[in-house]
């Protein structure tokens, strides 16, 4: 099904919008404990000098959503910070608290549940980011969600343990909701938030494989990562 048959004025209303993304966070952390203190993999992800490496099988897997984890988390603290935008809306405001919260607690549940295994704090530059201008808050908002979802649809197929493909699929929904919202509010009442750069003909979202999710993210992110264990 083509996304032209998708009724112009969206999905996604003023009024709901809080709602809408609400509703998909609390199951991650319901879930939860099927990763804390996770041991697939014995080897402790080594230091690397002025970098990191994010190990194999699942838990390099599940260091790599760490990683993308901590740079979402950075980017909506730093607009947290700044006191939003210049000129934002109530609303605006109100999502731009909720996707922080989310983001946090996606990135504290992966710190948690890898636990020795966690690649070290990630160092990140947003300098590109004039974090004073609605667009530009807005539009890098916007990519890192639609990369966050690519990614975890992209990781997917190579995670060997399944209550760890249920957490996967878990998060991946929020983040949908994320990246959904920020199109709505990018391009109001149009059928952005499902738009024909994401869902292909047959109604599925494009996916990402390790390499083009962490070249685009190393715009952003400054810390070096060996991914090189990950499969391919």
């Amino acid at each position: 099904m083509k996304n032209e048959l998708i009724k112009p004025q969206g999905l996604i209303k003023n009024a709901n919008r809080r709602q809408f993304l609400k509703t998909g966070s609390l199951s991650v952390a319901a879930a939860g404990l099927f990763l804390v203190g996770c041991n697939d993999d014995d080897d402790m992800m080594p230091p690397m000098n002025g970098g990191v490496k994010l190990g194999s099988g699942d838990i390099g897997i599940l260091n790599y959503a760490y990683a993308l984890e901590q740079l979402e988390a950075a980017f909506y603290a730093t607009v947290l910070t700044g006191s939003y935008f210049a000129n934002a809306s109530a609303e605006e405001k109100t999502i731009m608290g909720d996707l922080e919260k989310h983001e946090r607690a996606h990135k504290e549940f992966f710190k948690a549940a890898l636990g020795d295994a966690a690649i070290a704090d990630l160092e990140v530059d947003f300098s590109s980011i004039d974090f004073s201008n609605r667009t530009s808050v807005l539009m890098a908002a916007k990519t890192f969600e639609d990369l966050g979802v690519a990614a975890y649809n992209g990781a997917g197929q190579f995670i060997e343990n399944v209550d760890y493909l249920v957490i996967a699929g878990k998060i991946v929904s929020v983040e949908a909701r994320h990246a959904a919202a920020i199109r709505d509010l990018i391009n109001p009442g149009s059928a952005d938030f499902a738009g024909d750069d994401l869902i292909d003909a047959n109604g599925l979202e494009r996916t990402l494989n390790f390499t083009q999710v962490l070249t685009a993210a190393s715009t952003y992110v400054t810390t070096p990562i060996d991914f090189s264990q990950l499969p391919s």
